[in-house]
């Protein structure tokens, strides 16, 4: 379900600055902050690089088992 939120203006300015360098849309660029933020809060002890790893193991595709024709 959408919901919309009201954000301060240079919040989106900022996510459209990222967004557009890390070929997102301005929401999913929220999004990752937002996910990033619940793992640090979750996992303060976790360097921002293995965040950052989690979060892109998280969007690969699961590799299922070799088959033998």
């Amino acid at each position: 379900m959408a919901v919309n939120v009201k954000l301060p203006e240079e919040f989106v300015n900022q996510a459209k600055h990222y967004a557009r360098a890390e070929h997102r849309s301005v929401p999913k660029q929220i999004e990752y902050w937002s996910q990033i933020g619940k793992i640090a809060a979750e996992n303060p002890d976790l360097p921002f690089s293995v965040i950052r790893e989690i979060l892109i193991a998280d969007q690969e595709e699961a590799v299922g088992e070799y088959q033998f024709g």
